[in-house]
């Protein structure tokens, strides 16, 4: 069986609440039983944290055991350099995930600092970025044998 993890960063333990004219008022939790529903051969685990450094722990933490890591990193996403070297620093494929169209809001959320430790980027499909990016690792474009670097 498969194991992937999704791991949410900070303020996204309020979907449903936080903004929903810009993340929907879709919860983390019900998008969770859909994506267990959808992939019943693939384990999925969760873990948020609104702290940059438990998010790095985490990474750590799973990223020799679990076959593919989802990663939203929220606002770390565009300042964490301690990020992108965490990433980098594990053999799990790593896909970063926006719910949002980041290129269509604020400038400074046009720059992702991990986006190239990690194997690809989705974004902007809402709640649906993250069925995506496990269909990405599920599929034949991640493998184990590929570093999140890869160029």
């Amino acid at each position: 069986m498969k194991r992937i993890i999704i791991i949410n960063g900070p303020n996204l333990n309020l979907l449903g609440r936080r903004e929903p004219g810009i993340y929907g008022s879709g919860t983390m939790e019900a998008a969770l039983d859909a994506l267990r529903r959808r992939y019943p051969g693939v384990t999925i685990d969760y873990f948020q944290s609104n702290v940059e450094g438990l998010l790095i722990d985490k990474l750590q933490e799973v990223g020799f055991a679990v076959d593919g890591v989802v990663l939203n990193a929220g606002a770390y996403t565009h300042t964490s350099v301690a990020l992108h070297d965490a990433i980098r620093s594990i053999p799990a494929p790593v896909v970063e995930v926006h719910i949002s169209n980041v290129h269509t809001r604020e400038e400074f959320r046009h720059r992702s600092l991990i986006a190239a430790a990690c194997r690809g980027v989705i974004c902007g499909f809402g709640l649906d970025s993250y069925r995506l990016a496990i269909e990405a690792l599920l599929g034949a474009g991640c493998t184990e044998n590929e570093p999140n670097n890869a160029d």
